[in-house]
């Protein structure tokens, strides 16, 4: 991903709100499936680290992208942004060339 796609990524990701969050049961096998299936149906999603967690959140973008197969787009604090193009079918997001 160039950097021109991560900036374009990064400002639609400014209005999405967090739609998962990841809290002291760490990252299960289960949170990783659900991750799985919203990036299916809406490519660019982000998510919140509860306080109460004790990962890093580096650690835990680096594991989600390689487990779910997408591309980290940013990580500020808690928040992750992630991004991953539909498998099957015509993609929501057209990113610049």
């Amino acid at each position: 991903m160039t950097s021109k796609q991560r900036a374009y990524l990064k400002g639609l990701a400014m209005e999405l709100s967090p739609v998962l969050q990841l809290g002291k049961g760490g990252l299960t096998p289960e949170f990783t499936a659900s991750v799985d299936q919203v990036l299916e149906a809406r490519e660019l999603i982000k998510l919140s680290i509860l306080q109460n967690c004790l990962e890093d959140p580096r650690e835990v973008a680096a594991t989600l992208a390689e487990r779910t197969r997408a591309s980290v787009v940013q990580v500020i604090g808690k928040r992750i942004i992630l991004y991953r193009p539909k498998r099957n079918g015509k993609t929501k997001i057209e990113l610049p060339k």
